[in-house]
């Protein structure tokens, strides 16, 4: 719009300079008869008084002793000061803004003029200058009144100002009559004339004949034909008359050449007549002039409006086109935030739902874009092949993105399965040996599996997919926490608190303990080694709760809101954040149950993760119940005992439980396109079922006998011993532990009852053969 309208106002701008420009003499044309009349009548008023004064004064200075023409001066001197002061008043009182810089000098300049009449009239009053230099001081004060009638005049241009100079010219043939006058009158009263004073005398007699010849043939035809009318009368020819005695009787006769009376009516009447006849010719230079000016005002107004209307249908064309091509720019525009903010993100949505979407469908060209063959016809085009880009790059990212998880998918499904049938490796050795130092590394070896099928399972999360493991059954909310704390490296600083008599879905088991773990891996990565990670659960109105606290160094307001986002928003997985893995699977597991998992601060100064389990995730655990326990305890950790009892419970939900299917079993490579499902066994189960039979594992009796120290004794002679007397178990005494362990683990799997003449581990005996 605005290059549109910038040459429509530049147009605007310079037709009103040329208007302005165009009409500023025409308008000064028509204020010219106001201009002269407020400024040049007073100016003139005053030169002919001036000019009777100097007559007067030359007359006076002439004469030896003349009472009347002292008299007769110093009336005309008071009638010359009423026209001098009212000519100050007009020149200083009127509207100069009307005036031109030039007119306001002329004007300034003969008032100052005007200034120095005192003191020529003192010393023509007290006889200190002749005559002759009087009339020449008296016609330096009034030479400046033709330079302000030429000024004012010159408001006119071309023909018109020609004309207004050759009137002002003729002016100066009234003051040539006028000084011959007192010329004349300084030397009949003298008597006389000095050769100097004949030679000025015969001087403005030639001037006036020579401006008379010259300037009145340049007079337009009326006020030409004004100045020959008066030269043809008698009046014209009894001034020549005189004016030829004159120049004839010389400077000793001169005074005597003409008669007075007869002489001085001839010039007061020519004075008067060359005055009237300047003035008519003025008026009629002023009336050409303002016809003139009305004529070039209508043509200017005529152009004017034409001009204005030419500016206005610009403006009108420029704004129609501005709008115009704003509209399609518009288009244009509404079309790229369509892309950037419906297009391409429900695209993208589709693409990660799996959906095939065809590029050219979704990505139509925009008809208004290619509607014309010109430059905003150049960017549509160009904009539809842009965005048809922009879809197929994305198809093309989808797809690849697909290939890429489906790679890793196959990748952790093999990996998945490898772990499976090492953890099934690991507990036949641990089933073959009572070395309580192997059983112990084999216990190690146990956990980084777990915890290696925990990462394999977070791949196939984070590529869509759902963790092959599955249970039949709900499980205690108590043995999925334990399994979790299982799952992490560093178990041992982990405290379990009692829990209420709650289960959890059978389909949500695997997650949750996935979700768990994650939590707490985070919660003792990212605290001391020394502190310890504590757990509070507790029923809701909504469900059940788990609160995990570390004594880590917490997290910021910034990157606590980060890791919200990371939770919440667990589709807009970046693959640069590898610090956020584990919050991506959690928010995936959670959004996947309607679990709500938060961040806050930690009341130890790390922080707190809170789990929501919702009611639709938790059900009662069928069959015999298990009381609340709270975790082993036992020998420290880092023996061999110690890392046997702190995995009491991911036993019990991990290598406790066997495959359902043939799918564990089998190679990575016979991993049926990496889609099986591993089914393991439910957590309370203690009997078996035929591989692939689909029957559920029937509860039978512990499989693990339960001793208790002192139970053979009578009550009275039962007695705790003293905390001095705890001491750890010797090597002896684990392998029979771990012997014992094995034991009942067989009996358990083939289902026999447990033997109740089993000694203990601690009793001395000979192993027999069933033993080995």
């Amino acid at each position: 719009m605005a290059l549109a309208l910038a040459p429509a106002v530049a147009l605007t701008a310079l037709w009103s300079f040329a208007m302005v420009s165009v009409t500023a003499e025409l308008r000064a044309l028509i204020r010219l008869q106001g201009v002269y009349d407020d400024f040049g009548t007073p100016v003139d008023t005053a030169v002919g008084q001036i000019q009777i004064e100097r007559r007067l004064s030359a007359a006076y200075l002439g004469a030896r002793l003349d009472t009347a023409s002292a008299a007769g001066l110093l009336a005309q001197q008071r009638r010359t000061d009423r026209a001098v002061d009212a000519m100050r008043d007009a020149l200083r009182g009127g509207d100069r803004g009307r005036l031109s810089d030039r007119q306001r000098q002329a004007l300034d300049a003969m008032v100052t003029a005007t200034g120095g009449l005192e003191g020529l009239r003192a010393r023509v009053l007290s006889r200190k200058i002749s005559w002759d230099s009087a009339v020449g001081d008296y016609s330096a004060l009034v030479e400046p009144g033709f330079d302000v009638e030429s000024t004012l005049t010159a408001l006119q241009a071309g023909q018109l100002a020609r004309e207004s100079q050759v009137v002002i010219e003729l002016v100066r043939v009234r003051e040539f009559v006028s000084r011959e006058d007192a010329l004349v009158a300084g030397a009949r009263a003298a008597g006389r004339l000095t050769d100097g004073q004949y030679d000025s005398l015969t001087a403005t007699i030639e001037d006036r004949r020579v401006f008379e010849r010259t300037y009145v043939p340049d007079l337009p035809a009326d006020s030409r034909a004004l100045f020959e009318r008066f030269q043809r009368g008698e009046l014209h020819r009894s001034l020549v008359r005189g004016e030829d005695a004159l120049l004839r009787a010389g400077a000793d006769r001169a005074g005597a050449a003409v008669a007075a009376d007869t002489w001085r009516s001839t010039t007061d009447r020519a004075v008067k007549q060359y005055m009237l006849l300047c003035t008519e010719s003025a008026e009629n230079s002023a009336a050409r002039g303002r016809a003139f000016a009305y004529r070039e005002l209508t043509k200017a107004a005529v152009v004017g409006v034409a001009g204005l209307a030419a500016v206005g249908f610009s403006l009108w064309f420029a704004v129609r086109g501005a709008r115009r091509i704003s509209r399609r720019l518009e288009i244009l525009r509404d079309a790229a935030d369509l892309l950037t903010a419906h297009q391409l993100p429900a695209l993208m949505d589709r693409l990660s739902a799996g959906e095939d979407v065809d590029a050219v469908t979704e990505a139509p060209p925009l008809a208004a874009g290619e509607a014309r063959d010109d430059e905003i016809g150049d960017v549509g085009r160009s904009f539809n092949r842009a965005r048809l880009a922009a879809v197929e790059a994305a198809v093309k990212q989808a797809t690849l993105r697909r290939g890429l998880f489906a790679v890793l998918l196959n990748i952790a499904r093999r990996n998945q399965a490898l772990v499976h049938r090492q953890l099934k490796l690991v507990d036949t050795l641990e089933r073959r040996t009572d070395d309580p130092a192997v059983l112990g590394e084999l216990f190690r070896i146990d956990h980084l599996t777990t915890r290696m099928r925990r990462h394999a399972e977070s791949l196939i999360i984070l590529s869509g997919a759902t963790p092959g493991r599955r249970w039949r059954r709900p499980v205690p909310v108590a043995d999925v926490v334990s399994s979790a704390v299982g799952e992490i490296e560093d178990y041992t600083r982990v405290v379990v608190p009692p829990m209420p008599e709650v289960g959890v879905a059978a389909d949500a088991v695997a997650d949750v303990v996935h979700l768990v773990a994650e939590l707490l891996e985070n919660a003792t990565v990212f605290s001391p080694p020394h502190t310890q990670v504590t757990l509070r659960t507790g029923r809701v109105g909504r469900g059940f709760t788990l609160e995990m606290d570390d004594r880590g160094l917490g997290l910021d307001t910034e990157q606590l809101a980060e890791a919200h986002r990371t939770l919440t928003d667990p589709e807009a997985f970046d693959p640069t954040r590898h610090d956020r893995l584990g919050l991506y699977v959690v928010g995936r597991l959670a959004a996947r149950h309607g679990i709500e998992v938060t961040l806050r601060d930690s009341p130890y100064g790390g922080t707190t993760a809170v789990v929501l389990l919702p009611s639709a995730v938790l059900a009662e655990v069928p069959g015999e119940r298990r009381a609340p326990k709270r975790p082993p305890e036992g020998p420290r950790p880092g023996t061999a005992a110690g890392a046997l009892r702190a995995r009491g419970a991911a036993t019990t939900l991990a290598e406790n439980a066997r495959p359902d299917g043939s799918g564990a079993s089998a190679g990575a490579d016979a991993w049926p396109g990496g889609s099986d499902v591993v089914a393991e066994a439910d957590v309370r189960s203690g009997g078996t079922a035929k591989a692939g039979s689909g029957v559920p594992y029937a509860p039978v009796a512990p499989a693990l006998p339960t001793r208790r120290r002192q139970a053979s004794l009578a009550p009275e002679l039962r007695a705790e011993p003293a905390p001095s007397e705890a001491r750890d178990l010797d090597a002896e005494e684990m392998r029979a532990v771990f012997g014992a362990l094995q034991r009942g683990l067989d009996r358990g799997r083939r289902g026999l009852p447990l033997d109740p003449d089993e000694p203990t581990p601690t009793e001395e005996r000979t192993p027999s053969a069933d033993d080995q």
